[in-house]
């Protein structure tokens, strides 16, 4: 029904900057929550920002200050600004979607999304 897909990953040397975005298609009778979460090889999926349907977000401490997180309720689309990236940035970046507006309680936690991307490659070389 609703299908999410990922797109803007790559490869960039570290102090450089992407831009992931996710968009949606299939119903979309509302703006849910969406977030963003990243699995390195060999690591649990791990949590990275959350936007509500109204634009609140909120971001793991291990990117605080370097991603933002920012969406386009008329194109459908989620964005993830990265930037000063670094190595362990180093994932495959997943776009995830709830089913409210409002942020997910906890919004880190992947069981709270019901949609998932297939997720785009960012590599950080040093």
């Amino acid at each position: 029904q609703v299908q999410l897909v990922e797109s803007g990953g790559g490869l960039v040397q570290a102090g450089g900057s992407l831009r992931p975005s996710c968009a949606a298609s299939g119903p979309t009778l509302s703006n849910p929550a969406m977030g963003w979460f990243r699995q390195a090889p060999g690591k649990e999926r791990e949590f990275v920002a959350a936007i509500s349907g109204s634009g609140s977000t909120l971001y793991a401490d291990s990117v605080k200050g370097r991603f933002t997180i920012s969406r386009d309720n008329a194109m459908n689309t989620v964005n993830l600004r990265m930037n000063t990236l670094v190595p362990e940035d180093t994932a495959v970046y997943y776009c995830a979607a709830t089913v409210l507006t409002q942020l997910a309680v906890p919004p880190g936690a992947p069981e709270r999304y019901s949609y998932w991307g297939q997720g785009t490659q960012v590599t950080v070389s040093s």
